[in-house]
């Protein structure tokens, strides 16, 4: 399905890619410790909202 070549450029592309998302993410730690105190409050609220529609889904049946 996929020639040698372009498995190869994948491979190399998806490294590349994680290792400047990792070196940009730990040039704006500074940053995201200032501007984005408590978003696992988010994270906690959003998780929360999916439970509870689950519950009601499966109550409704």
């Amino acid at each position: 399905m996929f020639t040698s070549g372009q498995k190869i450029f994948a491979v190399l592309f998806f490294i590349a890619f994680v290792i400047l998302m990792i070196y940009s993410y730990r040039k704006d730690l500074k940053l995201h410790k200032v501007h984005y105190k408590n978003t696992f409050i988010v994270l906690i609220v959003a998780i929360a909202i999916f439970i509870l529609f689950g519950v009601i889904t499966f109550s409704m049946h």
